[in-house]
C-alpha cells in the first residue's frame, strides 16, 4: 500500500527553523519524483520544492530558493524539507506527493498524497 506520512510541522517564530520529513511506503523512490507542497490559509495548494529521484534535480519555488532545502535519506524511504529563516507567509498546511520519475509543476500530476503538517510562523 502507497503511503506518504508527512511529520515535523509546528509554530516557530519568524527567522526560526523546521524540519519536515515525508515517510515513504509501498513503492520504490528511484522511481518517483516527490514534491513539497504549501496550501496558506484562503489560498490554492501550490508547490514549493521538488525532488526528481531519476536524475537527482531539485527545484524551488523562487520564493524559497536559498532558505529550503529538499533531501533524501540513504534508505530512500524518507524525503525532507529544511527550511530556515521562516517568514510568517510561510504558514500554511504542507502536503509531500509522489509521480513518476520527473518533477513538474502541474499539480493534478501528482498521484498519491500525504494528508499534510500544518506549519504557523508568527511572533
Amino acid at each position: 500500500q502507497v503511503q506518504l506520512v508527512e511529520s515535523g510541522g509546528g509554530s516557530v517564530q519568524p527567522g526560526g527553523s523546521l524540519r519536515l520529513s515525508c515517510a515513504l511506503s509501498g513503492f520504490t523512490l528511484n522511481e518517483y519524483a516527490i514534491g513539497w507542497f504549501r496550501q496558506a490559509p484562503g489560498k490554492e495548494r501550490e508547490g514549493i520544492s521538488c525532488l526528481s529521484s531519476s536524475d537527482r534535480t531539485t527545484y524551488y519555488k523562487d520564493s524559497v530558493k536559498g532558505r529550503f532545502t529538499i533531501s533524501r535519506d540513504n534508505a530512500k524511504t524518507t524525503v525532507y524539507l529544511q527550511m530556515n529563516n521562516l517568514k510568517p507567509e510561510d504558514t500554511g498546511v504542507y502536503y509531500c506527493a509522489r509521480r513518476p520519475k520527473y518533477c513538474v509543476t502541474s499539480l493534478s500530476l501528482y498521484n498519491s498524497w500525504g494528508h499534510g503538517t500544518r506549519i504557523t510562523v508568527s511572533a
